[in-house]
This record gives C-alpha cells, sequence and structure tokens, in this order.
C-alpha cells in the first residue's frame, strides 16, 4: 500500500527506562532504527514555564546527541497564557501539540465525558487554547483514550459530541488500539475525522482494558485497515500501555512489522 506517513515511538512506552537513564534510552531506540520521537509530561499546566524550557533544553541535547527528532509533543494546557508551551515546541522543533487526556487541562481533573454540558466546556477550553497557540505557529490536537465513547445521559456518543464542538483546526490523533477497546472501527473514526487527524498511535492486542499489549499483526487491531483509511496521516507513532514483553523488544517488532507490510515509512 502507498503510505505518507512517517514512524514515530511514543516516549511513554519506555517511561520507567526513560526516567531512570534518558540519554541512554534515546540511543538505544535509535539503534532499533527509529528517528523520530513523541515526548510526553515535560510539564503540567502549573510547572513554571523556566522549568518547562530546561526540560525542553535537557531533552533537546539528548535527543541530538542520539541523532533523534521530534515528531509531535503531548502537553498540558492551563487555563490562559501558553508562552511556556510555545516555548517548549520550538525547542523541540515541532509544531504540532496534543492534549493527551482531560485531567492534564487546567480545571478538568474529574470527570469530562459524563454530560453534555461537561464536554462543551472542555471544548470551548481547548478552541480557546487553540486559537492562542495558532497565533504563534503551534497547532494543537487531542488524542483519545476509551472512554470518549461514553454514552453521554441523552445517549449521545461523548466522543460524537466533541469533535462536532471543536473548532475545525483542532488536529486529532487517534489512538487505534483505544477506538478498538471502545468498540468502534479505527478505520471509520479516521474516515470521519478526515485531514484533521495527522497522527495515530499503533498498538496491537486482546482490545480489552486492563490486558497486555501484543505484537502488531497478533491481535484484534486491524491496523493495516486503519492506515489504508488514514493515507492522509503525517505520523504513524508505536506505543506501548501495559506489555508483558520486553518494552525494546515489542518496538523493534512493532517497527519491522510496519516497515516490512509497507505500512509506513521511516
Amino acid at each position: 500500500m502507498t503510505t505518507h506517513g512517517t514512524l514515530a515511538v511514543q516516549l511513554y512506552s519506555v517511561m520507567d527506562a526513560f526516567g531512570a537513564d534518558q540519554p541512554g534510552t534515546l540511543k538505544r531506540l535509535a539503534a532499533l532504527g527509529y528517528r523520530y520521537v513523541e515526548p510526553f509530561a515535560l510539564g503540567i499546566w502549573n510547572t513554571p514555564d523556566e522549568q518547562l524550557a530546561a526540560s525542553a533544553r535537557a531533552l533537546r541535547a539528548d535527543l541530538d546527541a542520539a541523532e533523534l527528532a521530534v515528531s509531535s509533543v503531548h502537553v498540558s494546557i492551563g487555563q490562559s497564557g501558553h508562552a511556556g508551551l510555545v516555548e517548549m515546541c520550538r525547542i523541540l522543533d515541532t509544531d504540532t501539540a496534543f492534549v493527551p487526556i482531560p485531567f492534564l487541562v487546567e480545571g478538568f481533573e474529574g470527570r469530562t465525558f459524563e454530560s453534555r454540558d461537561a464536554v462543551m466546556l472542555f471544548a470551548e477550553r481547548l478552541n480557546a487554547a487553540a486559537r492562542e497557540l495558532s497565533a504563534a505557529g503551534i497547532r494543537l490536537g487531542y488524542h483519545n483514550h476509551h472512554f470518549e465513547w461514553d454514552r453521554l445521559p441523552d445517549g449521545a456518543r461523548a466522543f460524537d459530541v466533541l469533535w462536532d464542538l471543536l473548532d475545525p483546526e483542532i488536529l486529532a490523533e487517534v489512538d487505534v488500539y483505544w477506538a478498538a477497546v471502545a468498540g468502534q472501527d479505527p478505520a471509520e473514526v479516521l474516515e470521519r475525522l478526515g485531514e484533521r487527524a495527522v497522527a495515530a498511535h499503533l498498538k496491537d492486542g486482546p482490545a480489552a482494558v486492563d490486558t497486555p499489549q501484543t505484537p502488531i499483526g497478533t491481535g484484534d487491531v486491524d491496523i493495516p485497515a486503519a492506515l489504508r483509511a488514514g493515507t492522509h496521516l503525517r505520523w504513524h507513532i508505536t506505543e506501548i500501555d501495559a506489555t508483558e514483553s520486553d518494552r525494546f523488544d515489542l518496538l523493534d517488532s512493532n517497527r519491522r512489522t510496519l516497515l516490512a507490510g509497507g505500512l509506513t515509512a521511516p
């Protein structure tokens, strides 16, 4: 198949190793053949700007030493003022930032997808942040898990309500595994979102909550079909949440499978 996406790896996949040895972990990922990474959790919404910048500069130095670049980054959003986030993205040389979960948005530490009013407030916050960040050349997006497809009291799915309320400029990072856990067809999700979906998280397994993930091609997620539907994707990002395998071995296996199948570009 023809693909336009480039392969990257989400650093959450090797969180423990990364915390213990940041430069060594990055060099190990580079040795597997990865050229791009997606960082996470450099700070939260109340992290001082100077601390956020310092973390980004330290990461940038280790990325340069490993000859790695950044695809996109997972971020936290405050109620106003995003100068620190903008500076972090500039240091890491990326223009794409995804909110990976609602509790990383100030004021949304509780349950966000249980009422239409809460979803509306969440969408308003993301829209406001996206407008401010856009003026600085940063594109904001949202990354799904499985709970976004919960039914609201009126019967609508929170995922559908959210994306109907978000400004068209807000991007999507579709986690195909969590979409499958929610009982959705990842290919249909990518088709519906269209070109606002610029990245996908790729992993496989039993497609159930609290189960270990397995090598791509051995589980219940039809990743080839998802990528056929997502030819507009810019980034194909491998990720591991939970596994019984060695994490580096699984990332290596997943990379090789995707490349051997012509599903991504290195």
